[in-house]
């Protein structure tokens, strides 16, 4: 790999610098001003990775300019900070984009005050291993992605009590949305804001974006204290996958409130208020894990529509669209006073699959459904002193599953459960369950595929993600 020098204080001088080869090593191989980092911005080819020395820089009016450049995908442009979260770029705009590609920023601990945009024109750009605490400046989101291809890796986003959103996934019009956004090992923690909306961690498009499909995959985040919105992950596009994540004494849940033929599977919600809501046509719920909530833990959502058109208007595509051919299946629901329930809008929802569910409760109903329209219940089990609600009598048995507590606080199925096999769903397989154990050809109900083998996947930790992950 080539890399960009300055050699500051030294018997070189500029003499010596232009002695150098372009893309040549030295001892230091590291600017230390932004003005210099500039310059090497500004010629960098693919491959280059330049390295600020650690100190706190104040950006200038127009920020660090990224334009023009374009690595490879065997050969990035680095950007880097010479220790983690040593350089600190302060100012009102860090590093600005336009028309790039194959750029990776890593290491930074962003201070600025305005938003760190990834515009249409620039693809294949990746943050990573970064510390994101903006100016708290209410209603200004702090990273929006409207190009194509990238990446947010293993950085932290913290500390905002204002409106306003970590992460926005955009187009480049109300007519675009950036495509293959990847979401991951990343840890947000620390949204009070105490607004009813505009708080989210991430939000993945918007309403008049529910159509398209973005095809984003948010996975193995850690939400902690997430309480800026009652949605932590805010789905509204289609055709994404939100996976992996433990999302941790937050008021926020995962809700797929516009779009369709997304999928949310493998996700832990502990200990905090909303679970789960569904919103839209065609996605699959699967394999989640939702224990100890205060609020509503599973939402199968009616509408103020059946379905969002293209043609509609810009207030009906508000609404909610009631949630249609739904596959929830092999999720486990414990100790929430609120287990699944339904709301009660003008349109039903219709023909949801609810399959295989284990549904523990002390309180409260454990299902509680509104109006509903050709659901096929089958395969649930429910246990505990909750009321079984209003589930058919056909859909469910009540039985001990014989759940254990491990030391990550996750109640598994025991030796000899009743579960263990019980499963009755054929039309869709699921491979794999929460902790990441083959289901093999014999399922078990609930998210937890009854093993002795330790788990693959468990409730993420600050450990497992973020700088240092």
């Amino acid at each position: 790999m080539k890399r960009r020098v300055f050699l500051a204080g030294t018997l070189l001088g500029a003499a010596g610098l232009a002695a150098l080869p372009t893309g040549a090593s030295a001892a230091s191989p590291k600017v230390n001003s932004l003005a210099d980092l500039q310059k090497e911005i500004d010629r960098a080819a693919p491959g280059d990775r330049i390295v600020l020395a650690d100190g706190t820089y104040t950006a200038p009016s127009g920020g660090i300019r990224v334009t023009g450049r374009n690595g490879t995908g065997n050969a990035p442009i680095e950007i880097v900070s010479e220790s983690r979260g040593g350089a600190v770029l302060q100012g009102e705009l860090g590093f600005v984009f336009r028309n790039s590609s194959f750029i990776t920023v890593s290491g930074f601990a962003f201070r600025q005050s305005g938003t760190l945009e990834i515009p249409a024109n620039s693809s294949d750009i990746r943050l990573t291993r970064n510390d994101f605490r903006f100016a708290d400046v209410s209603g200004r989101d702090w990273v929006v992605v409207r190009g194509d291809n990238v990446k947010l890796d293993r950085n932290r986003f913290h500390d905002r009590k204002t409106e306003g959103i970590f992460v926005v996934l955009d187009g480049a019009d109300a007519k675009t949305v950036a495509q293959n956004l990847h979401l991951f090992k990343n840890h947000f923690f620390g949204h009070s804001f105490a607004g009813d909306n505009g708080g989210e961690a991430v939000r993945l498009g918007d309403s008049a974006r529910a159509l398209l499909s973005a095809k984003a995959v948010v996975e193995y985040n850690l939400f902690e204290k997430c309480d800026g919105d009652p949605e932590a992950i805010s789905v509204k596009t289609s055709e994404n996958t939100v996976q992996y994540n433990t999302v941790r004494d937050s008021r926020g849940g995962i809700v797929l409130r516009h779009g369709n033929r997304s999928t949310v599977q493998g996700n832990y919600l502990l200990g905090g208020t909303e679970g789960i809501r569904v919103y839209g046509n065609d996605h699959l719920i699967v394999n989640n894990y939702l224990g100890d909530l205060k609020g509503r833990a599973l939402v199968i959502g009616s509408g103020t529509a059946r379905d969002h058109r293209p043609d509609e208007p810009a207030g009906d595509r508000r609404g909610n669209d009631a949630c249609d051919r739904a596959v929830i299946v092999h999720n486990t629901l414990y100790g929430n006073p609120k287990s699944l329930s339904g709301e009660g809008r003008d349109f039903a929802p219709k023909d949801v699959v609810v399959a295989d569910n284990l549904l523990v409760g002390g309180s409260g109903s454990l299902v509680s459904m509104g109006k509903t329209e050709g659901f096929t219940w089958q395969g649930n089990i429910l246990w505990g002193s909750a009321s079984d609600g209003n589930i058919p009598s056909g859909g469910f048995r009540r039985v001990d599953p014989l759940l254990r507590q491990e030391s990550d606080g996750v109640y598994r199925l025991s030796a000899g459960s009743p579960a263990i096999g019980a499963a009755t769903l054929k039309s869709r397989t699921v491979t794999e369950d929460i902790d990441g154990h083959p289901r093999g050809g014999s399922r078990d109900v609930g998210a937890d595929q009854y093993a002795t083998a330790p788990p693959v996947r468990r409730p993420l930790t600050a450990t497992d993600v973020g700088p240092n992950a």
